[in-house]
């Protein structure tokens, strides 16, 4: 079970689902057993989601796995969450990390997310978006970075499908934050004020001279399923996931206190609108172009 080049993450995956194919159980059948839903047999097998090491030693005891098996399972497992993911190892695997967050996308029918220091990724613009991956340390090689992008703009469509809502919480200290030159911000705000008119998508702004009902802390997104729900955990070494209900819960509690800080609707189209306003006077007192 060792391999030097593949992550513990990815080995408890593979370990898992080569014991499950090796019974003949299917995924479904055995969610039920070990009172995990199918759709994280399904996700932990894809390597998305990361099992507790109680779910791993059901996993093997249901499937009649030996003593010996499931305690190196749990090592594994035990590895997995200490281990330290890297962006550049979350690039390392056959698949990139946009594609990955696709699937968490995918499998929610609500995504929420704040973000306190850059404009989301789901509503970034490609230009916005390849400044961005640019700033990212250790850096892209320019194949690497055209996939990203590429990636993120995919993901975009899903904003569009019909049964799927999205809410971001936005501060606007990050809509403040400039990447490049005036003409790339300013596309950015027009992006928002035009996805903020979707019957989907609720666009939350915080100002900065509203009273705070709690910190700004880091980014994060809720992705609640029917089945379950995920928090992903932007920290500088990598995303990091949880999926146990009383983790996800802490995240629904500090998102309802943000979005009381929040503006919606008209209020904030009004804040985006004098946002571009002042980027605009900025820019012709510099000689640039906006």
């Amino acid at each position: 079970m060792v391999n030097d080049h593949v992550s513990a993450r990815q080995l408890l995956a593979q370990e898992l689902r080569r014991l499950r194919l090796r019974t003949g159980l299917s995924g479904r059948e055995l969610g039920r057993r070990a009172s995990i839903s199918q759709s994280k047999v399904s996700r932990i097998e894809a390597g998305t989601a990361l099992p507790t090491v109680f779910e791993v030693e059901q996993w093997g005891r249901v499937l009649g796995a030996p003593v010996e098996t499931v305690r190196s399972l749990a090592i594994i497992t035990g590895n997995a969450h200490l281990e330290a993911h890297s962006w550049a190892a979350a690039l390392s695997g056959g698949r990139h990390l946009q594609h990955v967050i696709g699937d968490w996308e995918a499998a929610a029918s609500i995504v929420r997310t704040y973000q306190p220091s850059v404009v989301p990724g789901l509503v970034q613009t490609a230009e916005y978006a390849r400044r961005v991956f640019s700033l990212f340390t250790p850096g892209y090689e320019d194949d690497a970075l055209a996939a990203a992008v590429a990636g993120r703009v995919e993901r975009q469509l899903a904003l569009y499908e019909a049964g799927r809502k999205f809410e971001f919480l936005i501060t606007e200290a990050a809509l403040r934050w400039r990447p490049g030159p005036p003409h790339v911000l300013l596309a950015q705000l027009d992006r928002l004020l035009s996805i903020s008119t979707l019957d989907n998508i609720d666009l939350g702004l915080i100002p900065l001279d509203g009273e705070a009902l709690a910190t700004y802390s880091h980014g994060f997104v809720i992705y609640e399923g029917e089945d379950e729900s995920v928090a992903t955990v932007e920290m500088i070494h990598g995303p990091l996931t949880l999926d146990s209900e009383d983790q996800v819960e802490i995240y629904r509690q500090r998102w309802a206190l943000l979005r009381e800080m929040a503006v919606h609707g008209d209020e904030a189209r009004c804040l985006l609108d004098d946002l571009i306003g002042r980027l605009r006077r900025h820019a012709a007192r510099d000689g640039g172009t906006a």
